[in-house]
């Protein structure tokens, strides 16, 4: 079940980058298109292309967590003993995770103040439509760096056992 859910998230992430990127890429080439031949454009097209530039950003960041792709620094691996080579990581994992959860918390509190000021982007739509990737995109990284600090947590703990043990 959870091998399932794990492969329709993926599929769901995937075409929902594939349709975006898709949008965005025919939505320039028309506003493009319509300014050079037609001397007209389309009046929301630029404020679009730029909220759909965020959302091409966060869901690849979402996909580059999935597969542990994302930008990472760390300097700490290269100077700890082999023994302890694991530990830099599950740090650095916990970090993101409580990174991305402020993160989340905070663009979550900033959606609902939008909300309630009634604030809008391209013409008439509410804000807090157009920018709620924010908090779920942030959630998801912070959930899937904690469960890569516990997965970390465990396999330091299995080998601390089979050294003990061995």
């Amino acid at each position: 079940m959870a091998a399932r859910l794990y492969r329709l998230g993926t599929a769901f992430e995937n075409a929902l980058l594939v349709l975006l990127l898709c949008g965005m890429m025919i939505l320039a080439v028309g506003q493009i298109v319509l300014r050079i031949f037609f001397d007209s454009g389309i009046l929301w097209a630029d404020e679009l292309l730029k909220i759909l530039v965020l959302w091409v950003a966060l869901v690849a960041s979402v996909a580059a967590s999935r597969s542990r792709r994302h930008l990472r620094i760390d300097v700490l691996s290269r100077y700890v003993p082999e023994r302890f080579s694991r530990i830099p990581g599950v740090l650095v994992d916990a970090f993101a995770a409580g990174i991305c959860g402020v993160i989340a918390w905070h663009s979550a509190r900033y959606i609902i103040l939008s909300a309630e000021f009634g604030e809008t982007v391209l013409i008439d739509t509410p804000t807090w439509l157009a920018l709620g990737i924010l908090p779920l995109a942030f959630a998801l990284m912070g959930y899937r760096f904690a469960l890569y600090a516990f997965a970390g947590l465990l396999d330091l703990r299995q080998r601390d056992l089979e050294d003990q043990s061995g």
